[in-house]
């Protein structure tokens, strides 16, 4: 067999080779949702965890201005924020079917209902668990996309696609596998919005890793909001009635 024949022979098995080698180390999606439910505290813990009540402070406008902040989950798919300075209050909630808010900052005091596309980031804030458990009962698929570098991290990433086609692309750490960043895209009155949130500062609830640092805005913005948990209680009573649309007076 002629030299070069030979050469590009070897050339071509070593890079099948390394190539295969490479899909063998890759871990799949199923072993990361996996590893991320362990991470958070196990399956049962999770199962166990019906409530969450994080309380803290919001800091906006590159953390010029501070509001008491207050978030209220409970099982299966209830939320509800709210925000306060000087005795006014900005609620966001959702009840599993509608959302809706009250905007006093704005100068809305009464209770308005939201559209489906402003309360898409509530829908998805009211999950618990987050994204990727029991992504196929949510009728999610996902998708690992390799490591990518978060903030000097080479952290897991997978794609998310949701069942109303919102796409959310999940950065998990590579040592302890809980998630870090969330980049989510979705078309919002028609125009295509794309939402960076940074996790971190995770502590235990209930026996399930909750993060208590959430910093969150439009990807590449220098201005985000950052929320800090300095209290998280989990199953604690809630009257289901808050998340409701309030009736009229």
């Amino acid at each position: 067999m002629h030299p070069r024949l030979i050469i590009s022979f070897v050339s071509v098995a070593l890079t099948v080779t390394a190539g295969f080698a490479q899909n063998i180390n890759q871990p799949t999606v199923d072993q990361l949702v996996s590893k991320n439910i362990e991470a958070k505290g196990g399956a049962a813990a999770l199962k166990a965890l019906q409530t969450l009540r994080l309380t803290g402070k919001m800091l906006v406008q590159q953390g010029q201005i501070e509001l008491a902040y207050l978030e209220i989950k409970k099982r299966s798919d209830e939320v509800r924020t709210e925000a306060s300075l000087q005795g006014m209050t900005q609620i966001e909630a959702y009840d599993g079917k509608e959302g809706w808010k009250v905007s006093p900052f704005f100068g809305r005091k009464d209770p308005e209902r939201m559209s489906a596309d402003d309360v898409k980031a509530l829908v998805e804030d009211s999950e618990i668990d987050g994204p990727l458990v029991d992504w196929k009962a949510k009728g999610s698929t996902v998708e690992y996309l390799g490591t990518e570098d978060v903030d000097g991290t080479p952290a897991h990433k997978l794609k998310v696609v949701r069942k109303n086609g919102d796409v959310s692309f999940v950065y998990l750490d590579p040592d302890h596998f809980l998630e870090i960043r969330v980049v989510t895209q979705r078309m919002r009155h028609g125009a295509h919005e794309e939402v960076e949130t940074d996790l971190g500062d995770y502590e235990q609830a209930g026996g399930v890793f909750v993060p208590t640092s959430i910093e969150s805005g439009r990807k590449g913005a220098s201005d985000k909001q950052r929320v800090i948990i300095d209290k998280v209680e989990a199953n604690v009573p809630v009257d289901d009635s808050i998340f409701h649309f309030p009736a009229s007076k």
